[in-house]
């Protein structure tokens, strides 16, 4: 089966806002279809960023995935067969990067699509597959069964492993370009900071040059002090979630968090 992971969801309160720092830092592209007053979608010509408005009863912050399939069907005989207790829901018209949204069996959600599917508009159409030199390299997620999730996500979406070091209880799949990353939630680890639970951790990207890239950051933050990123490492309770990160995913050089404290990981090319 050929999968791709094709965008990933954040719902915030902030969310016009939180557009602009992923185009002035990250040179993402607003999507032409993105009507004023609605989710904004923008993409990096592979992966598509859309950011929701919180609703009530939904909690801001890094929301699911999405994966591209050839044959979507297939997906979901293959759920059928070896994940009974899984389950799928058919998502509105008004959703244009989401045919049918479903979670693995620790409920971790995500959203399936193909290319043809009736409600695929916006920026998951407009991206050409060519990454810009900024892009999202991975995505992350912390579960309490990741040896079993990782199975689930091979199973499948045929997603690649890939090497990792001994010792490292993380999985890596790829889909080619995007790896998503699959770790251990363990109340234990956040000793001496907030506890964040278990779903969707962060989103790395990969740019060109890293330095460049900080200063490019410092740059946006004083032309415009609402897109400055926020601390991720102040304070004890900081210094302490810094650690976590960074121990967490090998796959980043720098660390930061954007203007409404989605934690990012960022590497150079």
């Amino acid at each position: 089966m050929l999968a791709k992971i094709n965008h990933v969801a954040i719902v915030s309160d902030n969310y016009a806002q939180l557009a602009q720092f992923y185009e002035a830092a990250f040179g993402m592209r607003t999507s032409a279809k993105t009507r004023p007053g609605r989710a904004v979608t923008v993409g990096d010509g592979y992966v598509g960023l859309n950011i929701n408005p919180r609703r009530a009863g939904r909690s801001a912050g890094l929301d699911h995935f999405g994966i591209e399939v050839d044959d979507a069907e297939e997906a979901f005989a293959r759920i059928a067969k070896h994940y009974p207790s899984v389950k799928w829901l058919k998502r509105p018209s008004t959703r244009p990067f989401a045919g049918v949204t479903t979670h693995d069996p620790d409920g971790n959600m995500f959203d399936i699509s193909q290319k043809n599917m009736a409600n695929r508009t916006s920026v998951y159409v407009e991206n050409d597959g060519k990454a810009n030199p900024r892009h999202i390299d991975h995505v992350a997620l912390r579960t309490m069964r990741p040896d079993e999730m990782a199975t689930f996500y091979r199973t499948v979406f045929e997603l690649t492993p890939t090497n990792k070091s001994a010792g490292d209880p993380n999985h890596y799949l790829t889909d080619g370009h995007v790896t998503l990353v699959i770790m251990p939630w363990d109340i234990t680890d956040y000793d001496g900071t907030g506890i964040i639970t278990q779903g969707m951790d962060h989103i790395g990207f990969r740019v060109e040059d890293l330095e460049t890239f900080k200063a490019d950051v410092a740059r946006i933050a004083g032309d415009n002090p609402r897109l400055t990123p926020a601390p991720v490492s102040s304070g004890a309770e900081g210094a302490a979630l810094e650690k976590l990160f960074a121990r967490s995913c090998p796959l980043g050089q720098h660390r930061l968090a954007d203007c409404d404290g989605i934690l990012i990981d960022v590497s150079a090319a």
